[in-house]
């Protein structure tokens, strides 16, 4: 401190001036703002008369460092808790030989240097004449204050009054790290511009860091220099720092370390107030910051709403400001409706509710790209594609960006909100970029944080870009920390797909035997070419086919023209049928049985179910399709013509001019031509009976295979037990289930679903059982591949007796006779699906017809004229029974009163 060798002029009274206390730079010494005529207002630094304080730790340039001096913390806090932003009345002037200026400060009516004196943070001057009347009070308050042992007088020791100072930080994120995002206590030291400052945070155990902090979120502007070193002007950079200065500094907030760069920390500044970084902005002398946004604990939302105020008023920064986004009059800009397609990564076709359909873009977001090759002029260049390129499985990441939105979006229901339009350019339409929602959930968000999608880079006064974009921002940095998807240095995913759309030699001897020998296949629908021609992508074996539907005869729909090849028109209904068609299952997860194929083997033909829908049949219901020949033979011919008579009757579609021609048939000839009983037995074990006299067979020659396919279940799940809750079970789904009896796993189908239960039935044995959902678990592709080993029959040519208790005897005898014994089955006729099979035992025994002739069975009434020499021999074995009036027969015919069969 300069030496103070004179007194104020007695002769004339010192000028009393305004100001308010903008910083306080020691003990003794004070700036303040005067009140300014025009421009900045005017700063004036003030050293109290008669007074010296201890001194501050300094951190000079050449990194030499200074400790305080006792007390001298303590002296600068008194001031700066008592003066920093007062106003205050001063006088100053300056002494010979001092730069300073020296003089009083008074708050109101107090004396400051004489408060500071009292309390004993300062000492008086021995150096100047001891006449003065102010100096003689300040030496009777000095001798007060040791008396009393105030402040460097008391009994403390001097090093507890030594501040523990922390100049430079060493590793900024691990202290980042170690404060968690909670608030420290802190006191802005410097401004040096509207969003950096420095300070000094003040922890716990009372050591001071002092670090330079960048606002998160914003940008104000900043100083420049040029090559001379010489501050250039930068508009709005004084009235920024300015804004600040009047509201922090000195002043004690809580700064909260969100992130950090190289040397500086990023984070957020708690003023009781008010934002700072809001005020900032709302004042255009600021603009939202996107690489820091996304840390600020204000929030984005607020931020933004705070610079479009700025932008709407034309403030400061924003005056010439033009707004690029088209959408202010857009009508209908948000709306609901249906995802019914995705186009890879980014893009979607929505159904409102009223029929429309949009192709809505996720904004500011980018699905995965093909990889470049830097050449020598800094360019990219795009890698080469072969002939067979294929974008959705040859660049990596694009296949499952795409299913996560198939599966995630497909028929769902999404709110879709325009962010803006991206205007038309290098022959590629303008695109109408939404922010989607699935349950309150941003769909390009969820994308973004898997790793699946990156975010668009845009320019600060760019407004072309999500009205979600900061939360976009840091789903993307915690993608990249966690090295997710794109993000990923490993494991990137290749797809090498068997596309037999083009490739057609393998189908029938690599493939289709696998698909025929399955009891369903899974599958997802990429394309739609008509009503009952199809492109499944088959995940099991990686392979893209053409899928035909089997039982059905769909009309032509048009074809757009392509190559060279003019449009054609369809037939009648025939685009109406791909409509269907496509509503139902286009881009869903179906099930297929694939039968055969066509003669060129080009395509595969088979059955597809959709939530357990045979889609043939609903085609031929809704009069969009016509029952083919070829259906005959199937187990489905049934239901599809009750749906073709249905559609006639309602005359619908291709049906609506349908006029129906009625033909006689001859009620007495049998349905079937065939007039020779076939006898093909084949050796069974029977493993469940019903109390209908239906029963389940093995095939004996299946024993083996069976006990392999219990053997890979069981050590599948000793490998890799399923977890709780990961499978969610539905109607007809095939699973695998823990039998109740012996804790083991098997094969079963689910029947019913309800509180908690679900009722299944094990398909390789055919008993039924009521489990708790704990018990299923999903059943490995691999396995799902073996047909059902037991197979439903019903005793043939038999019939229950009336009374509840005779069936009942009549269901415990049969069990008895057939269950778990290795007997002989012959199928003698099918009838609604179900074959209907006699029973051998190793004697040559006919179990029906030894049932019926022990009084326990009756004879069924059949007409196929293959088995009437055989019901002839059932019928003898019946009359055995009623003379000796066995079982059902012992009080008499119970058979009377029935009608004659003519």
């Amino acid at each position: 401190m300069a030496t103070q060798t004179a007194t104020t002029n007695a002769t004339a009274a010192p000028v009393l001036r305004k100001g308010v206390v903008k910083f306080i730079v020691s003990g003794d010494t004070i700036i303040i703002r005067g009140q300014p005529k025009s421009g900045p207002p005017p700063e004036k630094q003030v050293t109290l008369s008669f007074v010296t304080a201890p001194k501050l730790a300094k951190n000079r340039a050449g990194g030499e460092e200074t400790k305080d001096e006792p007390w001298a913390w303590e002296a600068r806090e008194f001031l700066r808790e008592k003066l920093i932003g007062k106003d205050v009345t001063f006088t100053c002037e300056k002494i010979a030989n001092s730069a300073r200026e020296y003089g009083n400060v008074f708050l109101g009516e107090e004396n400051i240097t004489e408060s500071i004196v009292k309390a004993g943070l300062v000492s008086v001057r021995r150096d100047v004449p001891k006449t003065a009347p102010e100096y003689l009070r300040l030496q009777e308050l000095e001798e007060e204050a040791k008396a009393a042992n105030r402040g460097m007088y008391s009994n403390s020791p001097a090093s507890d009054h030594v501040r523990n100072i922390k100049w430079t930080q060493e590793n900024h994120s691990q202290i980042v790290e170690s404060f968690n995002k909670k608030p420290i206590k802190a006191i802005i030291e410097h401004v040096k511009d509207g969003s950096t400052i420095r300070a000094f945070l003040i922890l716990p155990d009372s050591t001071y860091y002092f670090i330079t902090l960048m606002i998160s979120g914003i940008r104000s502007p900043g100083p420049k220099y040029d090559a001379s070193g010489k501050p250039e002007a930068v508009e709005y950079f004084e009235e920024a720092r300015y804004f600040v200065e009047s509201r922090l500094l000195h002043r004690d907030v809580e700064i909260i370390l969100e992130s950090n760069t190289n040397t500086n920390f990023v984070g957020s500044i708690l003023f009781p107030k008010g934002n700072i970084a809001e005020a900032l902005l709302r004042e255009g002398l600021a603009k939202c910051f996107d690489r820091s946004m996304q840390f600020s604990n204000s929030g984005a939302d607020k931020l933004r709403s705070a610079e479009k105020q700025a932008k709407d008023k034309r403030l400061r920064l924003w005056t010439n400001y033009q707004s690029n986004n088209q959408i202010q009059h857009e009508k209908d800009k948000d709306f609901q409706g249906t995802v019914i397609e995705v186009f890879y990564g980014d893009a979607i076709s929505v159904k409102s509710a009223a029929g429309q359909v949009k192709k809505v873009y996720l904004s500011s977001i980018r699905p995965p790209r093909e990889q470049g090759k830097p050449v020598e002029d800094g360019e990219v260049k795009k890698t080469q594609r072969n002939k067979n390129f294929r974008p959705l499985y040859d660049i990596p990441w694009m296949f499952e960006a795409r299913e996560f939105l198939r599966k995630k979006l497909i028929g769902k229901k999404v709110n879709c909100t325009l962010d803006y339009i991206s205007p038309a350019r290098d022959n590629f339409p303008e695109k109408y970029c939404y922010t989607v929602t699935l349950g309150g959930q941003n769909i390009a968000e969820t994308m973004v944080s898997k790793g699946l999608a990156t975010v668009v880079k845009y320019r600060a006064d760019d407004d072309q870009r999500s009205s979600k974009y900061d939360d976009l921002k840091a789903a993307e940095d915690k993608a990249q920390k966690a090295q997710c998807g794109l993000h990923a240095k490993k494991d990137i995913p290749i797809h090498r797909i068997n596309d037999l759309t083009a490739d057609h030699s393998r189908i029938k001897h690599q493939y289709l035997p696998s698909w025929q020998r399955a009891l369903r296949t899974e599958a997802s629908v990429e394309f739609i070419a008509s009503g009952s021609r199809i492109r499944l992508y088959i995940p099991k074996d990686s392979c893209l086919v053409t899928f035909c539907l089997a039982g059905i005869s769909c009309r032509r729909s048009s074809r757009p023209a392509m190559n060279g090849v003019p449009a054609q028109e369809g037939e009648p209904y025939g685009d109406k049928a791909l409509e269907f068609t496509k509503d139902k299952i286009l881009q869903r997860d179906v099930s297929v049985h694939i039968d055969t194929t066509d003669k060129a083997s080009t395509c595969v033909i088979g059955w597809l179910w959709i939530d357990q829908l045979n889609l043939s049949v609903a085609l031929v219901e809704e009069g969009l399709a016509e029952v083919h020949f070829s259906a005959e033979k199937s187990e489905h011919y049934r239901a599809l013509k009750q749906a073709e008579d249905r559609a006639k009757a309602a005359k619908k579609n291709i049906w609506a001019d349908y006029v129906e021609v009625t033909e006689e048939k001859n009620k007495e000839e049998p349905e079937d031509t065939v007039v020779e009983r076939k006898i093909d037995r084949e050796s069974v074990i029977i493993t469940e009976v019903t109390p209908e006299i239906h029963f389940y067979a093995q095939n004996t020659r299946d024993g083996s295979k069976l006990e392999n396919l219990m053997s890979k279940l069981r050590q599948e799940f000793q490998t890799n037990p399923p977890m709780s809750g990961t499978f969610t079970p539905k109607r007809n789904d095939i699973c695998a289930a823990k039998f109740s009896d012996d804790n083991e796993w098997y094969r079963a189908k689910i029947e019913k679903l309800q509180s908690g239960q679900a009722l299944i039935r094990y398909i390789d044995y055919g008993n039924k059982e009521n489990v708790p959902l704990a018990r299923l678990a999903s059943l490995p592709s691999t396995l799902n591949n073996d047909k059902p080993y037991a197979t439903e029959y019903a005793l043939a040519l038999v019939a229950l007796p009336p009374e509840a208790e005779d069936k009942e005897e009549a269901y415990r005898v049969f069990a008895q006779d057939v269950l778990n014994q290795k007997l002989m089955l012959n199928v003698e006729f099918i009838s609604s699906g179900v074959s209907y099979a006699t029973l051998e035992n190793a004697q040559k025994v006919d179990i029906g017809k030894e049932l019926i002739k022990d009084g326990y069975l009756m004879v069924d009434k059949r007409r196929e004229r293959k088995i009437q020499d055989l019901l002839s021999e059932y019928k003898e074995a019946e009359t055995v029974a009623k003379k000796a009036h066995k079982g059902i027969w012992e009080y008499g015919d119970i058979t009377q009163d029935d009608p004659v069969d003519l």
